[in-house]
């Protein structure tokens, strides 16, 4: 029987069957927690935050803080059929935008994942961007793919012509065949949707620019008027010029891919806070003196770097961002700690009084560990 091979549909034996295309493999869609599932970070709570990660990998960045409201299912309206969450923007205000200003949701994919697409050579792939947009406002919304160093910037548009009414929407953006890119675990794209984009950062859309641009000229601001709506979910940026279904990846496969961005020992269901007592009770070390203790932690998923490891206080005892030790009758805070990591998991020298070489220790706390690009 004849067969044929390539990259998108796999191979193709001559009666039409296919085995091993990128639809069966999971493979098309370059973004993580598209379809809003994993929140980490805030458990499904409300934000107002600026230059933060609201969910797993989705970044809200903003020139002016207090003018917008940003949570997980914002509103409670019914999701588009197949989905079961989103991300949503509620405006505080009807902020006038200024020249210089800029608000986003924004995801960076890393070279790693993007580096066979050649961009900033002539095999540059052209890739296809989908994902269901809802808003109280309708017209013409923007955003943009840039490269990380902002030298290189695609404006788009797309329009709602209803409101409050799920719209899926389809746009085919051509490889850029200059420009730097990155290859490796740094950042290679930014993928952004604007919310109110100043002059500055706004340009012409359809087109490959040499300027930091966010949104294309025109767009809706959504920050201008006061109590605007703007949903949005089921996005997938993937290699070639038509949109294909959304690439629904299992809920476990999906956290380990944003666990190489961000992990934590809390409860997937409970936001990191001092004082927790769920998600990482009963830790143990071990004593190499009487004054010190180690306690090792091994990762879930290999980091994309060396992650910045952040403690906070258990449900048991002790300050703030301390962990602490059970002495045999009560827990105890321990004195300093110092935290050492590498991708693959962390040390924490810890302090306790009163022990020997050998000896372990039963420990209380939890950890977050971010590796974001």
């Amino acid at each position: 029987m004849a067969l044929t091979y390539d990259g998108t549909n796999g191979i193709t034996f001559n009666d039409g069957s296919q085995i091993g295309s990128a639809s069966q493999m999971g493979i098309r869609n370059r973004i993580i927690n598209g379809h809003m599932v994993i929140d980490q970070r805030n458990a499904g709570a409300s934000g107002t935050a600026t230059g933060t990660y609201t969910l797993d990998r989705w970044y809200y960045q903003a020139s002016q803080s207090s003018k917008g409201t940003w949570q997980q299912n914002a509103g409670s309206i019914t999701p588009p059929a197949g989905f079961s969450n989103y991300l949503g923007f509620t405006s505080s205000s009807a902020y006038s935008i200024a020249a210089g200003d800029y608000f986003n949701f924004q995801q960076q994919i890393e070279g790693y994942n993007w580096a066979d697409l050649a961009w900033g050579t002539s095999s540059a792939s052209t890739v296809t961007l989908s994902f269901k947009v809802y808003s109280s406002l309708t017209g013409i919304f923007g955003g943009s793919i840039k490269n990380n160093n902002n030298s290189r910037s695609y404006p788009f548009t797309y329009t709602i012509p209803s409101a409050n009414t799920w719209t899926t929407i389809n746009i085919t953006i051509p490889g850029c065949t200059d420009g730097t890119w990155q290859t490796t675990n740094s950042a290679a794209i930014q993928l952004c949707f604007g919310l109110g984009l100043g002059s500055t950062y706004s340009g012409t859309a359809g087109v490959w620019s040499t300027s930091n641009y966010i949104s294309a000229t025109g767009a809706t601001s959504v920050v201008g008027t006061n109590g605007a709506t703007w949903y949005i979910t089921g996005i997938q940026l993937e290699k070639g010029s038509v949109a294909t279904p959304f690439d629904y990846r299992f809920y476990g496969k999906e956290l380990l891919l944003c666990q190489r961005y961000y992990e934590k020992s809390f409860a997937i269901e409970t936001a990191p806070a001092d004082g927790v007592a769920a998600g990482n009770d009963g830790m143990t070390g071990a004593c190499y003196s009487a004054s010190n203790c180690r306690v090792e932690t091994k990762f879930a998923v290999t980091k994309r770097a060396t992650p910045t490891v952040t403690t906070y206080k258990g449900g048991d005892a002790g300050t703030n961002g301390q962990w602490s030790w059970y002495n045999g009758s009560s827990w105890v805070t321990f004195g300093a700690s110092n935290i050492s990591a590498s991708s693959t998991q962390f040390y924490n020298e810890l302090a306790p009084s009163g022990r020997s070489f050998g000896q372990a220790l039963i420990v209380d706390g939890n950890w977050t560990a971010s590796a974001e690009l």
